[in-house]
């Protein structure tokens, strides 16, 4: 798991190749004036859906992992709580991992909470289980999807 500043966003480039294209598209995107919804960047192997959400109460983190796609999660208006575990560590499984659409979730109460503030950045990686979606309020956020 990574937390930082999008204005540091060139330390990361050399994690991931598609690292550069996310970012690329922070700079030349107007995050408020995307539709809600999926917009293909590099068709499947990268694309981002938009969302505005009304975050709700930690006490019902419901986490999550992926095996195909490493999250970059944006903030914009406002502030969201993730909780984050290491995935070898979940073992409340909320059913099966679901292959279509890369996911899984665990009822686990997650290891340790931190903050997203507008102007930072998450990223996820398919060992980092994370509950995302908490704090109080409503965001608008961006979840870059890159295939590993």
């Amino acid at each position: 798991m990574i937390l930082d500043s999008v204005k540091n966003s060139e330390r990361y480039l050399s994690l991931n190749p598609r690292f550069k294209a996310v970012f690329d598209f922070l700079e030349q995107h107007d995050a408020w004036t995307l539709p809600v919804g999926r917009t293909d960047i590099e068709g499947d192997a990268l694309f981002v859906n938009v969302s505005e959400l009304d975050l709700k109460p930690v006490e019902e983190a419901l986490s999550e992992v992926h095996d195909k796609y490493i999250d970059v999660q944006v903030v914009f208006g406002g502030e969201e709580l993730f909780g984050w575990s290491e995935r070898s560590a979940c073992r409340k499984a909320q059913g099966e991992f679901d292959l279509a659409r890369d996911v899984q979730f665990f009822t686990d109460t997650p290891q340790t909470f931190y903050a997203v503030r507008e102007g930072q950045f998450t990223i996820l990686f398919p060992e980092d289980a994370h509950a995302p979606m908490l704090g109080e309020g409503h965001v608008r956020k961006l979840i870059f999807k890159v295939m590993r």
